[in-house]
């Protein structure tokens, strides 16, 4: 594989907006596997690449031949990156997964500020009193 490739992965997940944890957890590896595999520390196996290329949903090539190009695909005019293009590329099941995410976010939050409350009457009082 060529000497860039770990570069180039890291390109592309970076424009997918993908965290080097994600990618590790898609891949069955440690955080720090995955970020010898962007830093070329790790030698790719064809297998390796293929399955990164799948989360990535690259195909291999464009992996092991990054064009530049696709940076400048995913900016407007002015340079600004468009976020827009990364949620597109998202699948519909990292979406749901996400969105199921979030509620179960929003749920433990509204928990957690009802047991402050509980906890401010049961012993907001007495702090209060001396």
């Amino acid at each position: 594989m060529g000497l860039q490739v770990g570069e180039n992965i890291r390109k592309v997940r970076e424009l997918k907006g993908y965290t080097q944890d994600f990618m590790a957890s898609k891949l069955g590896i440690s955080q720090k596997a995955y970020s010898n595999i962007e830093t070329n520390k790790t030698q790719l196996d064809t297998d390796r690449l293929v399955e990164i290329a799948e989360v990535l949903e690259i195909n291999p090539t464009n992996l092991i031949a990054f064009d530049e190009k696709l940076l400048f695909n995913n900016c407007n005019h002015s340079g600004v990156f468009n976020f827009n293009t990364i949620h597109n590329t998202a699948s519909e099941r990292e979406v749901t997964l996400y969105e199921k995410h979030i509620k179960q976010l929003e749920q433990e939050n509204a928990f957690l500020r009802k047991e402050i409350e509980f906890l401010r009457s049961k012993f907001g009082s007495d702090s209060s009193d001396s």
